[in-house]
C-alpha cells in the first residue's frame, strides 16, 4: 500500500484482524452471495415453478455455491462504473461466473435483501467478536480484584480522601459496569432479526407475483432464508429496510462499553498520578520525547480518546433513525457505512486495550500504605474518642479538643508541608490519657474498610463467576496491542 492516500487509523493503529475483517469486502460480498444462494433455495424449495417447470435447477444453485467465495472484484467494479448500483454490479459480476444461474440471482428481491440482510449479519457477529472480549476483561478484572480484596486504601470522594475501601472493591465497581454492558449487550444479541425478503416498500409484492399471490409460501420465505442464515427469523414488518432504530440500540451499547472503559482509564490515571498504580510499561518505551524520566499512561489516555469517540458517534445512527423517511430514504446510507463500522472497530480497540492494562498493572502497596497513614490519623478521632470516653473522658470535651487538634495537624501538612503529627498531639494531651501506641494500635488500616473484602467476595463468587464459568470456552485471549 503506497502512502499518497488516507488510511484509517483505526485499522492502522487500533483495531484487531478479526474485527476488520468482519467490515471487509470480502465478509460483506460473501455474505452477499450466501444470502442469494438461500433465497435462490428458499424459493426452489417451497415450488417456484413456470408452467409446471422449476424455475429455478439444482444445478443452478450447484453453480452459485460453486462461486461463492471467489468474488471477481474486478468485474463488479467496471460495472459500476457504468451502472453507478453497486447491488446490480455485483449481481452481474456473479452472473458472468454463473452463466447458467444468472437469470435467477436476485429474483424477486430489492437492493436492501443483501444489503440490510448483510448489515445484520455483521453487526452480530461483530457483537459476538466484543463479547467475547468483554468476558476476557471481566475475567482479567475479577482475578485482579480477588487478588487485592483485601488490601486497605483510600477511597475518594470529589476526589478528596475518604473513608478507606480496598483495592479489590474498587476493581468491582469497574466490574459492575461491565457487567450492565455484558447485559445490554447479550440482550441486543437476542433480538437480532434479519430483514428477510421484504420487497421495495416492505409489502412483498413482488413475491406475490412470484408465487402467484401464495400468501403463505410467502411468510414461509422468510422464515426459511432466516434459518439458512443462522436466524431465529426476520421482523415481522419494515419498510425497505429493516428500522434504524436497530442501528441506534446497537450503538448505544457499543457506547455503554465506551463510557464504562473511559471511567476506568480516568480512574487509572488518576491512581498513576498518585504513584499506587500503574499500567504496563514496556522496557525500551518512550514516555516523552523531552522528559526521559516519564511514564506517561498512554494506554489509559487511548483507551478515554477513543472512548469519546464513540460516544460522540452514537449520535449518527440516532440521527439516521430519526430523519428516514415513510419506507426509505437514501440518506442513510454514507453515514452507515461509517458510523457503523467505526464504532465497532473502535470497542475493540478499547476492549484490546483495557485487556493489556489489567493483564499488566502494577499496584505499589507500599505507596499505597503511606498515603492511608498520613490521612487515616483524620478517620480514626471518633474510634479514639471513643476509646478514650472508655477511659472516663467527657465525650463533648473530647469531641472539641479532637477538632481543634486535627485543625493544627492540618495546618502542619497543608502550610509547612511536615508529616501529620495528629497521634502525637493527642497522646500528649492528658485528656485522652492514652499512650502514642496505644492511638497507632487503633489505626490499623483493616479495621477501616467496613466490608470491602466481603462485599468483593459476595459480588465475585454470586454474580460475576457463574457467568465466566459459563463463558470458559470464550476465556485465554491475550490482548496485541500497536503502542
Amino acid at each position: 500500500m503506497g502512502n499518497d492516500k488516507y488510511v484509517s487509523p483505526l485499522c492502522e493503529r487500533y483495531a484487531s484482524r478479526e474485527m476488520q475483517y468482519i467490515f471487509s469486502p470480502d465478509m460483506k460480498f460473501k455474505t452477499w452471495r450466501r444470502l442469494w444462494i438461500a433465497l435462490a433455495e428458499a424459493e426452489q424449495e417451497l415450488g417456484l415453478c413456470e408452467q409446471g417447470k422449476p424455475v429455478i435447477t439444482n444445478e443452478q444453485i450447484e453453480e452459485l455455491k460453486a462461486h461463492m467465495d471467489d468474488i471477481n472484484y474486478d468485474v463488479a467494479r467496471e460495472r459500476e462504473k457504468q451502472v453507478r448500483h453497486d447491488v446490480m454490479s455485483h449481481v452481474y459480476a456473479y452472473g458472468k461466473q454463473c452463466p447458467n444461474a444468472a437469470g435467477i440471482i436476485h429474483l424477486g428481491a430489492t437492493s436492501c435483501y443483501v444489503g440490510d440482510n448483510t448489515d445484520v449479519i455483521v453487526m452480530t457477529e461483530a457483537m459476538k467478536l466484543i463479547r467475547k472480549k468483554l468476558l476476557n476483561v471481566i475475567s482479567k478484572l475479577a482475578d485482579f480484584a480477588l487478588q487485592y480484596k483485601d488490601m486497605p486504601t483510600l477511597a475518594f470522594t470529589h476526589f478528596q480522601p475518604a473513608q478507606p475501601t480496598t483495592v479489590g472493591k474498587r476493581a468491582t465497581l469497574w466490574l459492575m459496569e461491565l457487567k450492565l454492558d455484558l447485559d445490554d449487550l447479550e440482550y441486543m444479541l437476542s433480538q437480532q432479526k434479519l430483514l428477510g425478503s421484504k420487497g421495495t416498500t416492505g409489502t412483498q409484492a413482488s413475491f406475490m407475483e412470484l408465487f402467484d399471490g401464495d400468501h403463505a409460501a410467502i411468510r414461509k420465505l422468510d422464515d426459511m432464508i432466516a434459518s439458512k442464515m443462522g436466524f431465529s427469523g426476520c421482523y415481522p414488518v419494515s419498510g425497505q429496510t429493516y428500522s434504524r432504530k436497530v442501528d441506534a440500540r446497537i450503538l448505544n451499547v457499543l457506547s455503554g462499553i465506551a463510557q464504562s472503559a473511559h471511567k476506568f482509564s480516568n480512574d487509572i490515571r488518576l491512581l498513576q498520578h498518585l504513584k499506587e498504580v500503574e499500567e504496563p510499561f514496556e522496557e525500551n518505551q518512550i514516555g516523552s520525547s523531552a522528559m526521559a524520566y516519564k511514564r506517561n499512561p498512554m494506554r489509559s489516555e487511548r483507551i478515554a480518546s477513543l472512548a469519546n469517540y464513540v460516544i460522540a458517534d452514537a449520535i449518527n445512527p440516532a440521527m439516521t433513525a430519526a430523519t428516514q423517511w415513510f419506507e426509505r430514504t437514501l440518506d442513510d446510507s454514507a453515514n452507515k457505512r461509517i458510523s457503523v463500522p467505526e464504532a465497532f472497530l473502535a470497542v475493540d480497540g478499547i476492549l484490546d486495550l483495557y485487556l493489556n492494562v489489567v493483564d499488566g498493572m502494577v499496584v505499589y502497596d507500599k505507596v499505597i500504605y503511606q498515603h492511608f497513614m498520613r490521612e487515616i490519623p483524620f478517620m480514626a478521632t471518633e474510634n479514639i474518642m471513643m476509646d478514650a470516653v472508655k477511659r472516663g473522658g467527657n465525650r463533648q470535651e473530647l469531641h472539641e479538643k479532637i477538632r481543634k487538634h486535627s485543625m493544627a495537624a492540618g495546618e502542619q501538612v497543608k502550610k509547612y508541608g511536615r508529616e501529620n503529627d495528629l497521634v502525637e498531639r493527642i497522646a500528649a494531651d492528658p485528656a485522652f490519657d492514652m499512650t502514642e501506641e496505644q492511638i497507632r494500635a487503633l489505626l490499623e488500616p483493616k479495621n477501616f474498610v467496613g466490608r470491602a473484602p466481603e462485599q468483593t467476595e459476595e459480588f465475585l463468587y454470586g454474580v460475576i463467576n457463574p457467568i465466566l464459568n459459563e463463558n470458559r470456552s470464550e476465556l485465554g485471549l491475550v490482548a496485541e496491542i500497536n503502542v
